[in-house]
């Protein structure tokens, strides 16, 4: 097949899948030697900065670790676009609990939190994780304990005042939409049920009280609806290579808005949401982690840049394996490799990237549109 066949059956390809593409620095080759590096999900312009600022500090500068904590950190403290950090995504009891990861690509250790409650700090907990235990993932009120027995503030209410009227205008809006599906009562409040098995089988007040005892209020509805968008449903995933070639990943978020009670999503789940690898590079995502976490499409962006694919060529491939499954789903990446030429592919929505590196006077941000 000649060039000019290939290249308009790629585009047709493209355009019936819907896929959205964008490659960073002009092109493969104009984007490539370029380090220290930072790379986020979204125009999330000061969390970059923040992890710039210790990356590309004096001499060697600081470590990719240290960059990606910084970063993130920053993130949650300005609760970016309301789905990082504290004070956002309510689930559908009203509490916001925070999922958060960090990798170093130099040893492969990783280190996660995931349904967090009552400790604000996501990202220097999930590295508390990898530098303090042989884990890889701590859960719910015992990673609560764990954070605070290691030295962060703590217990906090991660709730505000945006969050709960978010949360009540959703209550009388019937609990619509939500994340239930194939229950009853349809269109109405919980407690649930599936639709074959009979519900008096136990009382309302036994449910009530076992939900009591876990301080919850009670649940939600059926219907599922897609409530994924970048203000509901979004994650910060971020990439930092130091100038010792070393690779860092990390992600945090506050999950998806009214989500039930107990979800983790793909923000502390490794090779979903980031991965990261010093021989080969680094990858991040944002979307419907639910559906995401499905492919580890960050692990598949790396080995496949691992077998020699350009991070255009890899991301695109990521994408595709899940839209041939899930045509509506809604999802990005980014891809960089381990000399800095970076490029992001999406689905379903128009995705933003952020990047900065020594050749840039400031951060820039990359559209990747349908």
């Amino acid at each position: 097949m000649g060039r000019s066949n290939a290249g308009l059956l790629l585009g047709l390809l493209l355009l019936r899948f819907n896929w959205c593409l964008a490659l960073g620095g002009g092109g493969a080759a104009e984007g490539g030697g370029v380090l220290p590096v930072v790379v986020s999900t979204w125009p999330f312009r000061e969390a970059v900065r923040a992890a710039w600022e210790v990356v590309a500090a004096g001499g060697i500068g600081g470590s990719a670790v240290d960059a990606v904590v910084a970063g993130c950190s920053a993130c949650e403290v300005l609760r970016c676009d309301g789905t990082v950090g504290p004070g956002g995504s309510p689930d559908e009891n009203g509490e916001t609990t925070l999922d958060a990861l960090i990798m170093n690509g130099a040893t492969m250790e990783i280190g996660a939190v995931a349904a967090m409650r009552y400790v604000k700090d996501g990202i220097k907990a999930a590295k508390l994780v990898m530098e303090h235990t042989g884990h890889t993932l701590l859960v719910g009120e015992k990673a609560t304990a764990f954070a605070i027995s290691m030295g962060l503030a703590g217990p906090t209410n991660l709730s505000s005042t945006e969050s709960i009227e978010k949360w009540s205008n959703w209550r009388q809006n019937h609990c619509q939409p939500n994340f239930w599906k194939n229950v009853v009562p349809a269109g109405n409040c919980g407690p649930y049920y599936p639709i074959n098995v009979n519900p008096d089988h136990r009382t309302v007040g036994e449910i009530q009280g076992w939900l009591q005892s876990d301080n919850l209020l009670e649940p939600t509805d059926s219907h599922l609806k897609s409530v994924i968008n970048c203000h509901n449903h979004d994650t910060i995933s971020m990439a930092v290579i130091d100038k010792m070639g070393h690779v860092a990943v990390g992600t945090s978020t506050n999950g998806a808005t009214f989500k039930i009670p107990g979800r983790v999503g793909d923000g502390p789940i490794p090779g979903s949401s980031a991965y990261g690898d010093d021989e080969v590079g680094a990858c991040g995502a944002t979307g419907d982690g639910d559906i995401m976490m499905r492919f580890l499409p960050c692990y598949q962006v790396v080995e496949s840049m691992r077998r020699g694919m350009e991070p255009r060529d890899a991301a695109m491939d990521a994408i595709s394996r899940i839209s041939r499954k899930y045509p509506d789903f809604v999802g990005a990446l980014f891809a960089v490799n381990n000399k800095g030429v970076h490029a992001g592919a999406c689905h379903g929505w128009t995705f933003q990237y952020s990047v900065r590196n020594s050749s840039m006077e400031d951060v820039e941000v990359i559209t990747v549109t349908p």
